[in-house]
């Protein structure tokens, strides 16, 4: 999924101009014709997701410099260019201290909105990183440092969301990677107890032996090496949210005190005299199927009633293949600032290839697989062959899993232009119906034209060209097929990895 730009210009051909610019730079565009409707586009709870703004200053009603003060109002970090129709270094000035992130002069060039963009969004993501690493370190994550856009995070983000502002237990489950302790953050960030301690604990990290020591903490002398008292992380979160992640990894012994301090809301440390009460919020997570482990007789049934009050599961990264462009960017930006690297972006072909992965390894693997790229790249531009991940591929894969047994490879629903001889039409909107010598041209003619033209509009992005032209994914390959386009990476020889 490709970023959302809000253009607002009140000229309809300039906005109309821009837009299709913007569209040819490779971007999805929302457009308005007024600063009132860009605020609303922007602030409506129901608006879609913008990445960033092209502003006009010159607007009746409500104008540029207007916007920029709400949009500062409201607290959004969204980039916003500014049209000036007038060079004049005092607009350029006023706009830029009101939190413009760049200007261009009407009527700009594609090349110098392209540069703008891509500056604006890099710095944008880079911003939300940095954002995101400060407000985990605080304690203060909120859900709107969550990067997604996938309609699979939707119920999940909102169930999420509702239970912040309670104190219920929260068990989340997810495959390894996929976020669950940036979620729990989130979950305690967004509640009342924010202000108050984030404590996690890795129970699978913990030796059997010391779980109990850790978690309720011991006396001075209550064992061999206890040299000193120490509290534990019950009373260390005190007033916040206890975080146990592979929270399945507890032995029996362990789980039978930890049932009983959920209970009475109070610890015993090791070797102590008396319960000491706790006023704790309890958020579990694990990457095994806890009612699983239930009946394998490894968790108490008990126990898990207690932490399986709101079930949350995270989806994994190939169940959302459309966070994954998004989350490039966002990592592209930090590890190129972290390790001041000169990597500008990611080829179009790279971004395809990477979303048609599995990603066992979900959010981290991907992360990790960036942060080798970035360090080992000598371009400036991330490229296929910074991702030895994808040579190892080596067949498609689909963005549904289907029956073991398959009769004909998988269709992928993202190609590189590279794979298709892609021939835009030379101006949007205009499709020619005679042939040079004058005869009406036939319809599989255009038809090829137009799905030749769609490939290139949505960048390859399969799954998108068959809605937009209201058919199935098959029936567009079939009639790739059938114009003899070679290598389009359709059901003859579709090696796309």
């Amino acid at each position: 999924m490709a970023a959302s730009i809000l253009i607002a210009d009140d000229d309809a051909v300039a906005r109309r101009l821009v837009e299709n610019m913007v569209q040819k730079c490779g971007y999805e565009t929302v457009v308005v014709d007024s600063g009132d409707a860009a605020i609303a586009a922007l602030t409506a709870p129901d608006a879609p997701a913008i990445d960033a703004v092209i502003l006009d200053l010159v607007m009746p009603g409500l104008d540029g410099m207007g916007v920029l003060a709400k949009i500062r109002e409201a607290g959004l970090s969204i980039p916003v260019i500014v049209q000036t129709a007038h060079g004049g270094i005092d607009n350029v000035i006023s706009a830029m201290r009101a939190g413009a992130a760049d200007f261009v002069v009407k009527p700009v060039g594609v090349e110098r909105l392209q540069v703008s963009l891509r500056n604006a969004l890099n710095t944008s993501a880079l911003k939300g990183e940095l954002q995101r690493i400060r407000h985990s370190r605080e304690g203060r994550l909120t859900f709107s440092d969550i990067i997604t856009r996938s309609e699979a995070m939707t119920g999940v983000m909102r169930a999420a969301q509702k239970a912040a502002n309670s104190a219920i237990p929260v068990l989340i489950e997810g495959e390894s990677g996929v976020g669950k302790e940036m979620f729990a953050r989130a979950i305690h960030g967004s509640g009342e107890r924010k202000a108050k301690p984030f404590v996690a604990v890795n129970c699978g990290a913990i030796p059997d032996n010391l779980v109990e020591s850790i978690l309720f903490g011991h006396e001075k002398g209550a064992f061999t090496g206890a040299t000193e008292r120490h509290m534990g992380k019950f009373v260390e979160a005190h007033g916040g949210t206890l975080f146990l992640d592979e929270v399945s990894e507890l032995p029996l012994t362990a789980q039978v005190k930890l049932l009983r301090a959920l209970q009475e809301g109070a610890v015993e440390a090791v070797g102590g005299r008396k319960p000491v009460k706790v006023d704790v919020r309890i958020i579990s997570a694990t990457n095994r199927k806890l009612l699983e482990r239930v009946k394998q007789g490894h968790f108490r049934e008990d126990l898990f009633y207690r932490l399986h009050v709101l079930p949350l599961t995270i989806p994994s990264l190939r169940a959302r293949r459309e966070d994954i462009p998004h989350l490039l960017r966002h990592f592209i930006a930090r590890f190129a600032a972290e390790e001041n690297r000169p990597i500008t972006g990611i080829s179009g072909e790279a971004v395809a290839q990477l979303a048609q992965l599995d990603w066992p390894g979900n959010i981290r693997q991907l992360e990790n697989a960036v942060y080798r790229a970035v360090v080992m790249s000598d371009a400036d531009q991330l490229g296929l062959c910074d991702f030895p991940l994808l040579a190892s591929q080596a067949h498609p894969i689909t963005d549904i899993p289907t029956a073991p047994l398959m009769l004909e490879p998988p269709m992928p629903s993202v190609v590189s232009g590279s794979e298709i001889p892609i021939a835009p039409l030379p101006a949007v909107g205009t499709l020619a119906l005679l042939t040079a010598t004058g005869d009406v041209r036939s319809l599989e003619d255009m038809e090829n034209e137009i799905i030749r033209f769609a490939i290139s509009h949505y960048r390859g992005q399969m799954s998108e060209v068959a809605r937009r032209l209201k058919i199935g994914r098959s029936t567009l390959y079939r009639k790739l097929d059938e114009a003899g386009v070679p290598g389009h990476g359709g059901k003859s020889g579709e090696e796309t990895h």
